[in-house]
């Protein structure tokens, strides 16, 4: 892998190594500021939707500033308003950040996605997001043990270290990077005059629809979960613990990948596969009440977690005609944004109304669904144009993985 691909890996474990404030926000506005349950919703429903502006505008600075002028500004903007809201006194205080945090969020992603595809050849891009992935994974591991340390000493030390971490980040990336070239041409259109519009494709239309879906579900999880184990009489914090678990999960179950049963799968019959572990985890989740009961069912759907992300990138790529992937996967990632907005909202609405059997139940439902409409909707509209599951490597007598990689935030999300 070509120098810039490995500091851009590098510099995102770090960055994840703090990427753990987000799912504790709805927990520090309604403990330390006493705001309802709906209140800390609505609030984290604002930052997922300023979070959508933010990927548009990522991609349209990083052509009129410059890519690495993009990634510092971002991460430096991101930094400035956790600050923000450590130090924030009021309720209102704490929302003007956090809308500031989302309008500074996705401008990372963009130009540093764009940087990587114009690093490697197109068949090494799986082999570099797959390192990326890998990279957020293990930094997760890291993120979540910090966060049940600090989560129980004070929720606001969580953005403190997650700013030093962005500003470090930041830092890294402005010496080591190469300098930004101005007048860089913009690639609209594909080879061949063939013209990338993702918006006309019913088989972009069938994975986004789903894709939205399954990003609803993903970041349900990462908001509700600390509300989750509160309301179980375990401690809030501990969901770092079980984030970690997620993506111990993620880095071990690499290997597993490379088994001929599972590489093999046609697209759609692994993507079904993925949404009915996660289906199986959320119902876990439904009926747990210890810590060991909610490791064991993170782990489950962290599996399915593991087949569905690489996949479904995958996938959108391989729709898009030559030289529009960008395009195609740009178009893809707003279903995260979507997503950031509607889970808080309908994640602590049910928790508030029907409580927390339901809310698992419900999503596992969702999840179910997902896995009998990629087969019976989905997969037609894939095969009509052309695509094909990912071929075996006999030299080895196993095969390669579709690469797995990552468009939220950092979950965060």
């Amino acid at each position: 892998m070509p120098r810039i691909v490995w500091l851009l890996v590098t510099a995102r474990a770090i960055n994840r190594l703090g990427a753990f404030s987000l799912p504790f926000l709805t927990v520090l506005i309604s403990t330390d500021f006493g705001a309802s349950t709906t209140t800390a919703g609505v609030l984290s429903a604002a930052f997922g939707l300023a979070t959508i502006p933010s990927r548009l505008a990522g991609g349209r600075l990083a052509a009129r500033l410059g890519r690495r002028r993009t990634i510092v500004l971002g991460l430096t903007g991101c930094a400035l308003a956790q600050l923000g809201i450590a130090a924030a006194g009021s309720l209102a205080t704490v929302a003007v950040f956090a809308i500031l945090l989302g309008l500074v969020f996705e401008l990372y992603e963009p130009p540093s996605q764009a940087m990587i595809a114009d690093a490697v050849r197109p068949a090494e891009r799986v082999r570099a997001y797959s390192l990326l992935n890998v990279a957020l994974a293990a930094g997760g591991t890291g993120a979540g043990l910090i966060a049940a340390g600090l989560g129980r000493w004070d929720l606001r030390w969580l953005f403190v270290v997650d700013a030093l971490t962005c500003l470090a980040c930041a830092l890294a990336l402005r010496i080591a990077l190469p300098a930004d070239h101005r007048h860089r041409p913009a690639v609209r259109h594909g080879e061949h005059g063939e013209q990338a519009r993702p918006w006309r494709d019913r088989a972009l239309w069938g994975m986004f629809t789903s894709g939205t879906v399954f990003a609803l579900v993903y970041m349900q999880i990462m908001m509700a979960l600390p509300l989750t184990l509160a309301r179980r009489g375990l401690e809030p914090a501990d969901a770092g613990l079980l984030f970690t678990a997620s993506a111990v999960t993620v880095i071990a179950a690499q290997p597993a990948l490379r088994l001929r049963r599972l590489a093999t799968l046609s697209d759609s019959a692994a993507l079904a596969f993925g949404y009915t572990l996660l289906a199986i985890g959320l119902v876990g989740y439904a009926m747990a009440h210890t810590l060991p009961a909610f490791l064991i069912t993170t782990a489950v759907w962290s599996l399915g977690d593991v087949l569905i992300l690489g996949r479904a990138f995958s996938v959108v790529a391989g729709l898009a005609p030559p030289g529009g992937a960008d395009r195609y996967l740009a178009a893809y990632g707003i279903s995260w944004g979507i997503a950031t907005v509607a889970a808080p909202v309908t994640a602590t609405q049910i928790l508030e109304h029907a409580g927390v059997a339901a809310l698992w139940a419900g999503s596992a439902s969702l999840c179910l669904a997902l896995a009998a409409a990629q087969l019976l909707v989905v997969k037609p509209l894939i095969s009509g144009k052309g695509r094909t599951a990912p071929a075996p490597d006999t030299t080895s007598g196993e095969a390669t993985p579709a690469a797995e990689t990552d468009s939220r935030p950092a979950d965060r999300p």
